[in-house]
């Protein structure tokens, strides 16, 4: 006979409830957070009496005793996607009491690879590799071994993202004519089966270069065309198709995404003179195209990070002026970008996960909050202000990156938060604790690490 765990069946207990169909008392007897109808009664929607369905059964969610950005305990109430400063008459309630736990925004990753993803495999071995070139054409030999196809992996990848916190993804996929168009139809795939749960922009990646790869340009062209892609991306002209083809690779994908109405994502790793120039060229055919508003990101952008003070502060005025966003994933000390000078100096900066368990690399898990202790790491953070900014590039500089509203968690900002235990916003940084609740629309998706919708 087989024996169940009682840890099992009480996680398998709370996923029910808060999917409607189950008893509150399991839920306040596995984290003591949930309300008990007797000690705060949730309302029906007619007013008479308690209602102890669940959140998902809820037109109302309100966190009591919690504490928004580590200030005085209070309680945010959801409904209708934002939060409101009282409970509307005649609907269904369900309360959380947070017992002093912080309230935080949820986070964006402004930079991931799901196709690329070994989540859930088994393990796969990495090999030694000269240059990026290489890397990209291991890349192929790599997803061979894989299982799974693209949409299953990136979901259950992207469903783990949104339980540690996550509300919005700016996803790359791999166009090349080894793969086609299938990374961009799974990331699209899984895109719908997380609507409204995560926002997410897609990327068509050229990661095995535009004109080096024959055929590559057609790809993305057909791909911006049929909408598979909200962004066509580009990689190291020089590095990758020669000095005498770099400008060749700008103007196919400027072309691209004004032809067809689609923004650019630049992964630029050049470093030196080199990225500066090819950073500088950017800039000018951004200004000359009028994708001044916005619609261009440069991700990585390595060369500013080794910039003197000076120049990294004159060259984010000239990014600030076009209006070009950047990303950083935190890969070393020596190439995190600069964000709070940058930032200082109005240049919109998100944060992000880059690969999770690929090729590149067997590290990463998706989880926003883990990347900012990274960043702390690798900048050598120390002070709380320091630990606050990551925090804040990570939420605030993400949001930008991708335009969503702010999660302010004041009134009228999108209910999109996680209930979490912890003192301050530095100390979660630095302790990572559980994701006890996150909310998305005032809606509970996760419960202590698990998706529950």
């Amino acid at each position: 006979m087989e024996h169940t765990d009682p840890k099992t069946e009480l996680k398998a207990s709370r996923r029910q409830l808060l999917r409607g169909g189950a008893a509150l008392a399991v839920a306040t007897a596995g984290s003591g957070l949930l309300s008990t109808a007797a000690a705060a009664p949730a309302v029906a929607a007619n007013g008479t009496g308690p209602d102890t369905r669940g959140p998902g059964n809820a037109e109302v969610v309100v966190l009591r005793n919690v504490r928004p950005f580590g200030e005085s305990a209070r309680d945010l109430i959801c409904h209708g996607g934002v939060l409101v400063d009282r409970i509307p008459q005649g609907k269904r309630v369900f309360e959380i009491n947070g017992r002093g736990r912080l309230a935080l925004p949820t986070l964006v990753d402004a930079h991931i690879h799901p196709d690329k993803t070994g989540w859930g495999e088994k393990w796969q071995s990495r090999q030694p590799a000269a240059d990026r070139m290489v890397k990209a054409a291991q890349d192929v030999e790599f997803a061979k071994a894989l299982s799974r196809p693209t949409a299953e992996r990136a979901l259950g990848l992207l469903q783990h993202a949104v339980a540690m916190g996550t509300r919005g993804v700016r996803a790359h996929a791999d166009v090349a004519p080894a793969y086609g168009l299938s990374g961009l139809e799974g990331l699209r795939a899984a895109q719908q089966k997380l609507k409204g749960i995560l926002d997410m922009q897609v990327v068509g990646f050229p990661q095995h270069g535009v004109l080096r790869a024959p055929g590559t340009a057609e790809l993305l062209e057909r791909a911006a065309a049929e909408g598979l892609l909200d962004y066509v991306g580009g990689i190291d002209p020089t590095a990758f198709e020669g000095a005498d083809r770099a400008s060749e690779q700008l103007d196919v994908l400027f072309r691209i995404a004004t032809s067809h109405g689609v923004g650019l994502d630049m992964h630029i790793h050049e470093s030196g003179e080199l990225g500066i120039a090819t950073i500088r060229d950017i800039l000018a055919r951004a200004r000359a195209a009028g994708l001044t508003g916005g619609e261009v990101t440069i991700s990585h952008a390595y060369a500013i990070a080794s910039l003197p003070v000076a120049e990294q502060e004159r060259i984010a005025d000239e990014i600030a002026a076009v209006g070009v966003k950047l990303t950083t994933v935190s890969p070393s000390p020596s190439s995190v970008l600069p964000h709070r000078r940058l930032r200082e100096h109005g240049v919109h900066v998100g944060l992000g996960s880059d690969g999770v368990r690929d090729n590149w690399s067997p590290f990463g898990n998706a989880d926003m909050l883990h990347r900012t202790w990274i960043l702390g790491w690798s900048t050598g953070a120390r002070l709380d202000d320091e630990l606050e900014s990551g925090f804040d590039l990570a939420s605030t500089g993400g949001a930008e990156v991708m335009e969503l509203p702010e999660s302010t968690l004041k009134v009228g900002a999108p209910a999109d938060l996680m209930v979490i235990d912890g003192e301050n916003i530095p100390q979660v940084v630095i302790d990572q604790p559980r994701r006890d609740y996150v909310l998305r629309g005032g809606v509970v998706v996760a419960q202590d690490g698990e998706m529950v919708v």
